[in-house]
């Protein structure tokens, strides 16, 4: 088969990690795959992996994208790609008008990944008019039903994000002398048993959920230390230093520490004691829930949104009630406190299962059955 994804830009970003998996899965299965961005840090890899990337400006919320529909449907003619995958609103609509005037005996066909709980508009109702839909998640799934239901050709069929088991996994270990680097440069986390809430400073990512846990716990346990992983957006550098004040203010420089964004957060997932997703509000899905389980380390997470369904396969004794302060430290202290315990990750969220059911979705589309190559 030949796959022609589309998105805004390949940077960082969970629709990005998305992308550069399955385009680096499909190569590997001697699949075509290329991919349609405006470009970005990610292109080198996503080459490097086997697959072809052509630039294309599809990422602007603006009525000049319009002028790409006909660049992107004068590539869709010259590749002719077998599926055309779109996974954000821009690209989606743009793929459609350029696609809905191809000779539909020839053309495509158009499937999009929903990624996201979208705004209620005309606008994101794109993301429902493709010919097959998929959701990342049953927190999607029954948004778009909720919301969506008369553009939807069938019902979403839900897919989880996978990971890498190849990148996370129990046998993970930080290089030698990784550790004592991290100490040198955060003399804090020394000695500490770390517990970690990885993920971009917003406010509704619980970040100030975390602050007070860790000043409950460190009135009684100086065996702790609190980490924040992630970075803010530019227009979230006022709450970055809002957080940064507020540990001062509370007295907790000693016991919590701000460590920006990581490249190898693989390994300070396997050097934690525990893992936080504190989401104050629903989110699609919620990646560093699962990489933490494909390494072993317990998470804790609010039984919200898409991080709920995937702490409920690996990890359930992690779940706690929204905003239930009280349990969130008493479940801490027991997870500190008893025997050491490890999350698992359920096979529905192996990348190789992600693949596979993408590909079951493209081969049912081309009438093509697992065992025949002949669309291949």
């Amino acid at each position: 088969m030949k796959i022609m994804q589309l998105l805004p830009a390949l940077n960082a970003g969970g629709v990005e990690r998305g992308t550069l998996d399955l385009a680096r899965a499909l190569a590997r299965a001697g699949h075509q795959s290329t991919v349609v961005s405006s470009g970005g840090a990610m292109v080198t890899q996503l080459e490097s992996e086997g697959s072809q990337h052509f630039t294309l400006p599809i990422h602007k919320k603006s009525f000049i994208s319009l002028l790409q529909v006909r660049p992107l449907r004068h590539l869709i003619s010259k590749e002719q790609p077998d599926i055309l995958h779109v996974r954000s609103r821009v690209p989606a609509w743009l793929a459609y008008l350029a696609w809905r005037k191809l000779d539909a005996i020839g053309r495509p066909h158009l499937i999009s990944t929903a990624h996201g709980l979208y705004s209620i508009n005309p606008y994101s109702a794109i993301m429902a008019k493709a010919e097959r839909v998929i959701a990342i998640s049953e927190c999607v799934s029954t948004y778009l039903l909720d919301n969506y239901a008369s553009y939807l050709q069938h019902r979403p069929e839900i897919i989880y994000r996978g990971v890498d088991t190849d990148e996370f996994n129990p046998g993970v270990q930080a290089p030698a002398g990784w550790r004592n680097d991290i100490e040198a440069a955060f003399p804090n986390l020394r000695g500490k048993r770390w517990l970690l809430l990885p993920g971009r400073l917003s406010r509704w990512k619980g970040q100030e959920d975390f602050i007070q846990l860790i000043l409950r716990l460190s009135r009684t346990r100086n065996d702790i230390h609190g980490i924040i992983l992630g970075s803010a957006e530019p227009n979230k550098q006022r709450y970055a230093k809002e957080l940064k004040q507020a540990v001062t203010d509370l007295h907790l420089d000693q016991h919590l520490t701000f460590v920006g964004h990581r490249s190898d957060i693989r390994y300070w997932y396997s050097e934690s004691a525990l893992v936080y997703n504190l989401s104050k509000r629903p989110e699609p899905f919620g990646r560093t829930v699962i990489e933490s389980a494909a390494i072993g380390t317990p998470i804790i997470g609010y039984n919200i949104g898409g991080p709920a369904e995937s702490l409920g396969a690996c990890f359930p004794q992690g779940l706690v009630d929204q905003n239930d302060t009280e349990v969130l430290f008493t479940r801490t202290q027991e997870l500190l406190e008893g025997p050491r315990q490890r999350a698992r990750l359920a096979v529905q969220f192996t990348l190789q299962r992600q693949v596979e059911r993408t590909l079951a979705v493209y081969r049912s589309l081309l009438n093509i059955s697992p065992g025949d190559h002949s669309g291949d």
